[in-house]
């Protein structure tokens, strides 16, 4: 029958062995040491012994007046000083997270939040725990997002809402779709039509709700094609920017815009809902929950503010012939069944723009493979 493997030096060494090593050596004396410790000076002795055998070498110089560190015993001190202070230092952290000041609180977010959104909060947030550290990843996909939390990487999730009876949420806002105009667009309104949509080369991202919106542009008569699907936000913004169609975006997403751009309703009205999420039965740190207590004094600003991008220049409703556009209190959410439009101006006449066709437009659609910025 084999034997047990022999131990190795980390299960020899035990750290009350270092303990009394340093009270030995701080102390001059193995009576001294025993009464720093509370404890006999034959446990001193017998703890010493163990771990001069458990190194193989003499730590102490056992004299009649005065217990001394030998060479090798001083080098051993000074490394057991430092082993107890990366013990204290464990400690330390650990007791930061049980309390609020010092602890951390880990953020994965889209990028449109992790610009937007987030720095108002982590200001607010240091304004009442200046200790409290935050790091924020980016991620590109809900489905990054979801591993992240699932896999430990991260406390909370900054984006579109994650799904399902494992995840708690807090809605923060609803960030609606919005067109950014080229420099060059003939139409002077800042309210789009179905017509604008089949005469001129569309441009959105590749991102889930982006595809629900896309989906949402087949069920129109006739339906609404997308000739370039981006990667990248800020690419699919330059692209407006120089003249190649019209890019269709959260208004989140699609920040910052630049001055040459145009900003316009559709002829239509959707958003995506988002928020924080995180899983439902994790423990959340109080340094995490101060930092969701932050949205509850925020909230209403963020809502009032980063709905109004890009619509401090549309004009309000008319009774005129424009395409009629749903109040705000009608917006569709991405998470939301929404029901087929007919894409037919207010009038009921039929659509006077032409279908989209390889023949009428000069841009075929293209997929551009471009790092994920959302």
């Amino acid at each position: 029958m084999a034997g047990k493997p022999a131990k190795t030096l980390r299960e020899k060494v035990k750290l009350s062995q270092l303990r009394t090593l340093i009270a030995v050596a701080t102390a001059g004396s193995f009576s001294e040491a025993a009464m720093q410790l509370d404890v006999s000076q034959s446990t001193v002795s017998h703890s010493i012994a163990a771990l001069e055998d458990a190194l193989g070498v003499i730590l102490i110089h056992r004299g009649r007046q005065r217990a001394s560190l030998t060479p090798v015993g001083d080098r051993i001190y000074t490394q057991a000083q430092k082993t107890l202070a990366l013990i204290d230092e464990m400690g330390e952290a650990a007791t930061r997270a049980r309390g609020i000041d010092g602890g951390l609180v880990r953020i994965a977010a889209f990028r449109s939040l992790a610009s937007e959104i987030l720095p108002g909060a982590i200001a607010h947030l240091h304004e009442h725990h200046p200790t409290v550290q935050v790091t924020i990843t980016e991620f590109e996909s809900t489905q990054a997002l979801a591993d992240a939390l699932h896999e430990g990487k991260a406390d909370l999730s900054m984006a579109s809402l994650l799904l399902g009876d494992e995840f708690e949420t807090i809605k923060i806002m609803e960030d609606r779709f919005i067109a950014l105009l080229p420099p060059n667009f003939p139409n002077p309104d800042d309210q789009l039509t179905w017509s604008d949509l089949h005469a001129h080369p569309l441009i959105t991202s590749s991102s889930d709700c982006c595809k629900e919106l896309c989906a949402h542009l087949q069920t129109v008569e006739p339906a609404v094609d997308v000739d370039y699907f981006i990667s990248n936000d800020s690419t699919a913004v330059s692209m407006t920017r120089q003249g190649l169609g019209i890019t269709l975006l959260p208004a989140l997403a699609a920040q910052p815009i630049p001055p040459q751009v145009r900003v316009a309703r559709l002829p239509f009205a959707m958003s995506r809902p988002l928020g924080i999420s995180w899983l439902r039965n994790t423990f959340l740190t109080p340094a995490t929950y101060a930092f969701l207590e932050t949205f509850n004094h925020l909230d209403q600003t963020y809502q009032s503010s980063t709905l109004q991008y890009g619509v401090e220049r549309i004009p309000p409703k008319t009774n005129g012939t424009r395409t009629p556009v749903l109040n705000d209190g009608d917006v569709k959410s991405c998470d939301e069944t929404i029901k087929p439009e007919t894409g037919k101006p207010e009038t009921g006449k039929p659509e006077t723009g032409k279908p989209k066709t390889s023949k009428s437009r000069t841009a075929e659609k293209a997929t551009i493979s471009a790092a994920w910025d959302h």
